[in-house]
């Protein structure tokens, strides 16, 4: 293979690979970089060498997609400089494009050499992966622009509703052969998604540092895939999201309508699982719940295993509350902690920001944390907190949703046909809202306190081995979260 010449300087000598030179630095890179980062990205480079009047010898390295020569000179570029220079009195390195099917085609290189300087001015569609996702390379430590060092597997607090999607999370983590594929976690906002995606990501790149993987939003995906058919680069966005080893996409609801882009999504999603590269996905909802998104897209969603996130208990929250109170180094109350676990049942988010700003205010104003000044720093969230979810509308809604009479709420019936949607209304009513059990009992027709302990605890028997049933209750705590 022959390689560009440039007609801007004087050479008289072209070498040809194989260059005893060129080979010597591959011998070099190989040693340098490990076996496979050298076949991923160095094995398929050619190297000319051209030796000009003064006695400098330039490097000229082909690479055939403008993604590869971006990708190669970013992470390896320096490297490959400084051996070069050490194995020559006086060199340079340059990085060219040429296409396949100018091989071996000698008389068009100048055409593709010419070719290369606008290449460079016009900005490849696709940027170095440092720029638009997480990629993994020995080479360079680039994760850190697209993860949040807070979100690793040992700051997850763990609990019933999450358990599952954890313990799938760490399996995808730990092993190089996907056990599930695709990986899809769901659930509401705030319930701990990213977490687990960051988390993931984060331990493959401690464990496995040549494992290449690109991590971003569904709305990046489509961004690069926009510009990509933009700027009439798509080889290079195929090149790529198919060449990587672990592809992750958070909030893939976000290409829901968005057909094209769901086109691309769907021969990315099948090139890597039949490559037997691990996929990961999450969502705010079911892969059959899905709106706007193609049947086929959503059958192939399925095919792994779909692990639900579900809303946080009392005591998850305690949980995570107590363990974010030690990490911020604050002490806070027993009772102010279990205060807002109680208060705010929506999601980990507004719980951890409460926390956030109680003692931050502690810290700038000096005042000591107390049940007190909790109330009153956060008088706007537990206002809201209170005002979004109500027994009446809890009610309603469960009504509406098994078909039963509003009143039978209330009533003193005790078919199963109304007994088990009054204990779920019960249920939703401890969990969503701030409301004390014996205040629970008197909007449900004045009933005692050991009514609603035992509605509660007969929710979570039934929940615990019946997936159709807790599928049904987490489908009415949504909608009544939305």
């Amino acid at each position: 293979m022959t390689v560009p010449t440039s007609t801007t300087k004087q050479k008289h000598v072209t070498q040809l690979v194989p260059d005893a030179a060129w080979q010597n630095l591959r011998a070099l890179l190989r040693d340098r970089f490990g076996e496979t980062s050298f076949r991923r990205w160095l094995e398929p480079v050619a190297g000319t060498v051209e030796e000009d009047n003064a006695g400098v010898s330039t490097l000229t390295l082909a690479l055939p997609t403008r993604f590869m020569r971006d990708w190669v000179e970013a992470h390896y570029g320096d490297t490959i400089r400084t051996l070069w220079r050490q194995s020559v009195k006086e060199g340079h390195v340059e990085f060219a494009v040429v296409s396949p099917l100018a091989k071996n085609a000698e008389a068009k290189i100048p055409e593709v050499s010419a070719e290369i300087p606008a290449a460079r001015a016009e900005q490849p569609v696709v940027a170095p992966a440092a720029s638009v996702s997480f990629q993994s390379a020995p080479s360079c430590d680039l994760t850190a622009a697209d993860l949040d060092p807070r979100f690793t597997f040992e700051n997850f607090v763990v609990g019933k509703p999450n358990e599952l999607a954890y313990a799938a999370a760490r399996r995808v983590a730990d092993t190089e052969n996907p056990t599930f594929n695709p990986l899809f976690l769901y659930g509401g906002v705030g319930l701990g998604k990213t977490h687990l995606m960051h988390a993931i990501a984060w331990h493959i790149r401690k464990t496995y540092p040549n494992r290449s993987v690109i991590y971003m939003s569904a709305e990046k995906f489509m961004y690069q895939f926009v510009r990509a058919l933009r700027f009439k680069d798509t080889v290079s966005f195929k090149d790529q999201f198919r060449s990587v080893d672990v592809l992750m996409i958070d909030d893939v609801q976000f290409i829901g309508g968005k057909d094209t882009t769901q086109e691309e999504f769907f021969h990315t999603f099948n090139a890597l699982v039949d490559r037997n590269r691990q996929v990961i996905i999450s969502a705010d909802k079911s892969p059959q719940d899905l709106d706007r998104m193609e049947e086929r897209l959503r059958s192939r969603l399925g095919w792994g295993l779909v692990a639900d996130l579900h809303p946080v208990t009392y005591e998850l929250r305690l949980g995570i509350l107590h363990a974010k109170a030690e990490k911020l180094g604050s002490i806070v109350p027993d009772k102010v902690l279990e205060f807002l676990a109680h208060k705010i049942s929506s999601n980990v988010r507004e719980l951890e920001g409460a926390l956030n700003r109680i003692t931050a205010h502690a810290q700038l104003v000096g005042r000591t944390i107390t049940l007190e000044m909790t109330q009153e720093v956060l008088v706007d969230l537990l206002r809201a907190s209170e005002r979004r979810i109500t027994i009446d509308e809890i009610q309603k809604k469960v009504a509406e949703h098994y078909n039963i009479r509003l009143a039978d709420m209330h009533s003193a019936r005790r078919a199963r046909a109304v007994a088990r949607p009054r204990q779920v209304a019960m249920y939703l009513a401890k969990q969503l809202t701030p409301r004390s059990l014996p205040e629970i009992g008197r909007k449900f027709g004045g009933r005692d306190h050991t009514t609603v302990i035992h509605a509660v605890r007969k929710i979570e028997e039934l929940s615990a081995y019946d997936p159709i049933f807790r599928e049904d209750v987490e489908l009415l705590r949504r909608l009544l979260q939305s």
